[in-house]
């Protein structure tokens, strides 16, 4: 698969995302229900703090690639949902944490909601992946 950022403007690769990428070559395409801080029985977790909510959502986000013998330099794109934007961008560094280290930079989108599946969960991550 070969992939080749687009950015006209170079300010979004400050906050770890490409403004879209050309894919090329990919033979299969993993669409991910939105991941939250969840544990293996689908209980929230982390009530109230955002920083262990978006950490676990991740955790949870790379256990559904990895399980499509993927890893997240195969996610597309990225499609964040947040019930309190100032405090899910404190944190949004955590994206960079994980994703930095990768090289990847996948197209994303911020979106602030009033309420998720379950009450307390502040954060959900909806994934596209291809390889």
């Amino acid at each position: 698969m070969k992939r080749t950022p687009v950015n006209p403007w170079p300010w979004s690769l400050n906050f770890g995302f490409n403004q879209a990428e050309i894919i090329e070559g990919a033979s299969r395409q993993l669409v991910c229900s939105g991941q939250t801080s969840v544990d293996a029985e689908g209980k929230p977790q982390h009530a109230g703090d955002m920083r262990s909510q978006m950490a676990l959502a991740l955790d949870n986000l790379e256990a559904v690639v990895n399980a499509a013998d993927m890893d997240l330099t195969n996610i597309t794109r990225l499609t964040v949902y947040v019930t309190d934007m100032d405090e899910a961008l404190k944190h949004f560094g955590a994206f960079g944490e994980r994703f930095g280290p990768l090289g990847a930079t996948p197209p994303m989108t911020l979106i602030g909601a009033t309420q998720l599946a379950f009450p307390g969960l502040m954060i959900e991550i909806e994934a596209i992946a291809a390889d």
